[in-house]
């Protein structure tokens, strides 16, 4: 890799997943140099779609273009990444949610969140000019539990930075509010090296304000909605389309694309000419699980939570199941499709649909198995979950278009979109 050049800006993209964040900070201009992922059925959905597709990464000759964990790349390659300083201009990416997230069974001691140190050394190696950090609200938590120390991991993220010569901010910001059709909010870490501070004048609260103000013109120039609903997500993907076999998912049946009917769509499908979507194979729903879905669309409120007294008088362990609203955002889609019921057809989301509302583009492809269960949920890393785990690429772009704009010394968030 050359030195930084003032029209390259080059990023490491750190638990990468199936590369949502990438992929939007490629469309954002940024060159990446290598992604860490230790999941394989992630890292090769990334490898598939950015390097093989789109050569978007100068992958470096020291480190194998395969899947890592953080802490092998750290103690066999710390020489090399200390010497990647002053060529990075940005480090992006947030270990993973699940000890953090109250979504799931929060948990304090949950061995990911000593990943937390692992980022932090990675940044001290590094000392790249600019942090893109991105987790769950339960991030900015306390634990509440008896044994437990308190432990705010947001607060002791910032404090480290700090020390480290970063100037830091950090707040929770709702996607819905840039142009994806989901209520999914995350906290979102801005550092900036102070010496790039005093340089160009800028500073990491003005990330925020950036982001806020440019997301008009942001939709504007690429004729998206500002407040996409679910049904223009897809509306276009409905099972009564028609089906055909599914080509990589053997006795399964996919659904067939309709003509667009609206400025997300027609964005998302791009110029793909297939017939069938990509990973849009429908579950294989039983009679009475079809009727019992039924039920919940016709009789309950959309985007509300089937309550507990209604799963008891069914006889249905399942925590989560929300009957979706084809005229608004949906709620925070999770790693397990089977919390949602389609807003018009009794069925579960397709891996596809899944893509859509995270703001994946058609063309991008995903690899590995569909979905798995039980003890397998440690180890492997489906389509549903990759997606789950995602940050959406069109928010991941537009911060990418702010963080250039900071790093390069830029005062206004111009777009040439």
């Amino acid at each position: 890799m050359s030195s930084t050049s003032q029209n390259t800006n080059y990023y490491i993209d750190l638990f990468a997943g199936c590369g949502g964040l990438s992929l939007g900070l490629h469309n954002a201009g940024w060159k990446g140099l290598f992604a860490i992922e230790k999941n394989k059925d992630a890292f090769n959905t990334l490898k598939h779609n950015l390097i093989e597709t789109k050569n978007h990464f100068d992958w470096p000759t020291w480190l194998p273009e395969q899947n890592h964990e953080i802490d092998a790349v750290l103690n066999t390659h710390k020489n090399q990444l200390i010497d990647l300083r002053g060529k990075v201009d940005l480090v992006a990416g947030g270990p993973p949610c699940q000890g953090f997230s109250s979504a799931g069974r929060r948990n304090e001691d949950d061995v990911r969140n000593g990943l937390i140190r692992s980022y932090l050394k990675f940044i001290m190696y590094v000392r790249p000019k600019v942090i893109f950090f991105e987790n769950v609200k339960g991030f900015t938590l306390k634990f509440d539990k008896n044994k437990s120390k308190g432990k705010v991991y947001s607060e002791f993220v910032l404090g480290v930075l700090r020390r480290l010569g970063y100037e830091v901010d950090g707040k929770m910001l709702d996607f819905s509010k840039y142009g994806i059709p989901q209520k999914r909010t995350r906290f979102i870490l801005v550092g900036i090296r102070k010496d790039i501070v005093e340089q160009q004048n800028v500073s990491a609260t003005k990330f925020y304000r950036l982001l806020k103000s440019n997301k008009i013109a942001f939709c504007q120039g690429k004729n998206l909605p500002q407040n996409p609903k679910l049904g223009d997500a897809i509306s276009d993907l409905l099972k009564s389309n028609g089906l055909v076999s599914t080509p990589d998912r053997k006795g399964f049946k996919s659904g067939m694309y309709k003509k667009p009917a609206n400025r997300y769509q027609i964005f998302l499908r791009g110029e793909i000419q297939d017939l069938t979507p990509n990973s849009h194979s429908f579950a294989k729903h039983s009679p009475a699980i079809e009727q019992r879905l039924r039920y919940f669309l016709e009789n309950h409120p959309a985007n509300r939570k089937i309550s507990d007294v209604v799963k008891a008088q069914l006889n249905i362990s399942k925590h989560s199941i929300f009957p979706l609203a084809k005229n608004a955002a949906t709620p925070t889609l999770t790693t397990l499709p089977d919390d949602y019921i389609h807003y018009q057809e009794p069925r579960i989301l397709t891996v596809r649909e899944y893509a859509r509302i995270q703001s994946f583009p058609d063309w991008y492809q995903f690899t590995g198995k569909y979905t798995t269960g039980g003890k397998l949920r440690k180890f492997e890393v489906p389509r549903y979950t990759q997606i789950g785990n995602a940050i959406p690429p069109l928010f991941g772009e537009q911060s990418g278009l702010i963080l250039k704009q900071l790093v390069n010394g830029q005062q206004t968030a111009k777009s040439t979109l």
